[in-house]
């Protein structure tokens, strides 16, 4: 998808609109285990790919929900303007992990602007619907809501 919101004058004219399609972005083992380290979460249903292909009814490990959300700052980068000089995490809500991503899936964002506030100093405050898609299923693996405070 081409960009649309290329200058933060555009904000307005795009709320309630699709304004970002990230690519594949491909869901490995090794991925999968770092998050893993990094968190201190090495539940089997992630890490052991032996124990998951025998006992999960997947028949193979998973990521963390958690990885899937850490995930939405890179697979929404195409959503700030070119003229923001700084985009800071504001805030999560309502997110709802949907369906399972299992090892060596392939997922992408589809992002709507729901609002835009303005604040002081020529400031935006942007929520986001973030819909991450899993690769040929049909339930998302999450749906959920950010914000972001852009800067000028």
């Amino acid at each position: 998808m081409q960009k649309k919101l290329v200058s933060m004058s555009d904000i307005p004219d795009y709320v309630g609109q699709e304004v970002w399609v990230s690519d594949w972005l491909t869901i490995d083992q090794e991925r999968i285990n770092l998050f893993a380290d990094c968190t201190n979460d090495p539940q089997w249903i992630h890490i052991d790919e032996d124990r998951a292909a025998q006992e999960s009814p997947l028949g193979t490990t998973i990521a963390h929900g958690y990885l899937t959300l850490s995930l939405l700052s890179h697979l929404s980068q195409g959503v700030i303007p070119d003229d923001v000089s700084q985009a800071v995490n504001y805030g999560v809500e309502n997110v709802r992990f949907r369906a399972p991503v299992v090892k060596g899936a392939r997922i992408r964002n589809r992002v709507e602007l729901v609002s835009a506030a303005d604040r002081r100093a020529g400031r935006i405050l942007i929520r986001l619907k973030n819909t991450v898609e899993i690769e040929n299923e049909k339930k998302p693996a999450l749906v959920g809501e950010t914000l972001a405070l852009l800067l000028p």
